[in-house]
């Protein structure tokens, strides 16, 4: 592992491990320390650094206040999703993907979101549907790039907030682990090439044809929205390699 490579403590500035909270005894605490350490990874911004990740146990069991053993079986789960790798002798490091594993997971991401969104226009009702406009009410006196942290939160938002008006829990599940990339990709590239402009161009022309109850037009805006961003990310991904 290279030399580079940053080992997660408590007192190291900026990283999402400062914001850990003990967890509570009740349920599981290898659920617990699971659901835990899964949001913090979702949260990390792990493609801003070409520096690999490694989690320490006795730090995270610190951190959580609990035992190895319920961090250990967590991250146990966690490398059988594909987000974290062990080596031998070495640790456990975060699972950065390359840039052909993630144009191909934003491409299923869009095969996804697009059949959410065709299902949203039949099952999901007005009052959900408007609430998509509601998520961008804090942009509309300015432009995106000059809130580009909120509006990149509001954009994830939006994404999610589409894959769950489909009401399909095997839409819902099988986005979940690809979401966590995805994610943080869009939060990168969004402030790139004037991608917040035209995408909250996007959303609304999105949202008009969910209102509208426009099936086929709501698929095809969102496939090709995303479909848009793996085409990015395969043109000018290069901090992925």
């Amino acid at each position: 592992m290279s030399a580079q490579s940053s080992t997660l403590t408590a007192s190291r500035g900026g990283t999402w491990l400062t914001s850990l909270q003990p967890i509570n005894a009740g349920l599981s605490l290898r659920d617990q320390a699971y659901a835990t350490l899964r949001q913090a990874i979702a949260d990390a911004d792990i493609y801003q650094t070409k520096e690999d990740v490694r989690l320490d146990e006795r730090v995270l069991s610190e951190a959580l206040g609990v035992s190895r053993t319920p961090i250990r079986e967590a991250m146990t789960l966690l490398e059988q999703e594909g987000f974290l790798r062990m080596v031998p002798r070495r640790g456990i490091y975060i699972v950065r993907k390359s840039k052909r594993e993630i144009v191909e997971m934003i491409q299923m991401w869009a095969a996804l979101e697009s059949m959410a969104a065709r299902l949203a226009t039949q099952i999901a009702t007005d009052e959900e549907i408007s609430r998509l406009r509601h998520m961008f009410d804090d942009f509309r006196d300015s432009t995106p790039t000059e809130h580009i942290q909120e509006y990149s939160d509001a954009n994830i938002a939006f994404h999610q907030a589409i894959v769950d008006l489909s009401k399909s829990q095997i839409i819902i599940d099988t986005i979940r682990n690809i979401f966590m990339h995805v994610r943080a990709i869009r939060k990168i590239t969004i402030s790139q090439a004037d991608r917040a402009a035209r995408s909250i161009e996007d959303h609304m022309r999105i949202i008009e044809s969910l209102e509208r109850r426009d099936t086929e037009l709501a698929e095809t805006l969102v496939r090709d929205h995303s479909l848009g961003l793996a085409k990015f990310v395969e043109l000018h991904g290069d901090f992925l390699e």
